[in-house]
């Protein structure tokens, strides 16, 4: 069931990212949480398993265009204020931090929900009627699309609704002689990833993400498997298994750590040393979990499996923000959409990177060797830390994407 959602999603990150391109940020999204929403919903109604997978790669086929709205949030944001935390801090936060606070909380609230419902099929009504309706009003179209296909009257509207959700007056900051600049393409396609403009820097992205992926979720699985080892062992001398759950939840929460150190650090060393500094500290933790598993000093093993989660944690938060932020506006969700997909494909090789018949020692590592090779992958990629969003190019020098120029400009977010 698993593998069906997972090649659901595969299929579906594709076709959303090229859709979010061509029809625009909102419809995509919207269709998206369509199929998540109605095929969730049928899935309380499958009266077989063969039913029941078909349905479960729909859910994951609508799975696979949560990537838009995470490029919708990037285009939001001004340049100064691209990271949760700078957002919050500064006067300007716009409608999007809102927008997102109340996003998480519609996730508790479906979480809450599932909780107070004991049968399954009764979940899966509640929680999927839920997102289909949080999706239709929490989304809105990126102005910056809006603008690339020529929609300049709409993007304002759209721009000056933000001012009004924030308390600003947006007839004083939109004067009637303001204008939006110019970020009009003809045509845009996947193909453009391997052009001569992108090629460098797409190949590169693609390298981290499948490089990430694998350490990301291979991290997880080395772990597991090490405090897992003692409970595996009395199984099959037909003792009584005993899993080491507290150093497992322990090393789990660090994930909030690693996600609180990209917030307070990015915008400081920049999402490139973010990446290259997390993706090698998590390596080498790791690698030496793999070295010392069999030491029955667990409080070792707990803390660099903690800083191991962390770091991995954080270096894949830098590579999401990096993939918002290089790609222009024509082609934001088809580079993102590719890059995804890579990344899931790596996902799904590092369970057998990380198998039990693989000796941990080796397995620390691979998972070594695989953050290095990720980490000079990243360490390539054109830092966009301050750098307006799509506007650079693979020799970190920042370049108007506009055709045109007006007298009077201003960024998409003000």
């Amino acid at each position: 069931m698993t593998a069906c959602v997972f090649a659901g999603s595969l299929v579906g990150t594709l076709t959303f990212g090229f859709l979010g391109d061509h029809w625009g940020r909102r419809p995509t999204f919207l269709m998206a949480c369509f199929f998540i929403s109605v095929f969730g919903l049928l899935t309380a109604f499958a009266t077989d398993y063969a039913s029941l997978l078909g349905i479960r790669f729909m859910v994951g086929f609508g799975v696979g265009g949560l990537t838009v709205p995470f490029d919708v949030f990037a285009e939001f944001l001004p340049t100064s204020a691209r990271v949760l935390l700078d957002s919050w801090i500064h006067d300007d936060s716009i409608v999007c931090i809102l927008d997102s606070a109340r996003f998480l909380a519609s996730i508790c609230s479906s979480l809450f929900v599932a909780m107070l419902i004991l049968d399954a099929r009764n979940s899966t009504h509640e929680n999927s009627i839920l997102s289909g309706i949080l999706g239709l009003f929490f989304c809105p179209e990126s102005p910056r699309w809006l603008i690339s296909v020529g929609r300049e009257d709409d993007a304002m509207a759209i721009i000056r609704s933000a001012a009004v959700t924030n308390g600003k007056n947006p007839d004083e900051l939109f004067k009637t002689d303001v204008n939006l600049k110019d970020e009009h393409v003809d045509t845009s396609n996947f193909s453009d990833l391997v052009s001569k403009k992108w090629r460098k820097i797409s190949v590169l992205l693609w390298i981290t993400w499948v490089g990430y992926a694998i350490g990301y979720y291979g991290t997880i699985q080395t772990i597991t498997r090490v405090f897992d080892s003692d409970a595996i062992d009395g199984a099959e001398s037909g003792g009584t298994p005993e899993f080491d759950y507290k150093s497992i939840f322990i090393s789990s929460s660090a994930e909030i750590l690693g996600l609180l150190i990209v917030i307070h650090t990015v915008d400081t060393v920049g999402r490139t040393n973010s990446q290259v500094i997390s993706f090698l500290v998590g390596g080498v933790c790791v690698f030496i979990v793999g070295m010392l598993a069999s030491s029955s000093n667990w409080v070792i093993l707990t803390v660099l499996s903690f800083f191991a989660r962390a770091c991995m944690m954080a270096g894949s938060c830098s590579t999401w923000v990096t993939t918002a932020e290089i790609y222009s506006t024509e082609i934001r969700t088809s580079g993102h959409s590719m890059a995804n997909a890579l990344g899931r494909i790596g996902a799904f090789t590092s369970p057998y990177l990380v198998s039990s018949r693989t000796p941990i020692t080796a397995v620390g590592a691979i998972m070594l060797v695989v953050n290095i090779v990720t980490a000079a992958s990243a360490s390539r990629l054109p830092e966009t830390k301050g750098v307006e969003i799509g506007h650079v190019t693979d020799d970190n020098q920042q370049v108007d994407a506009g055709t045109a120029t007006p007298p009077s400009v201003v960024p998409p977010i003000v």
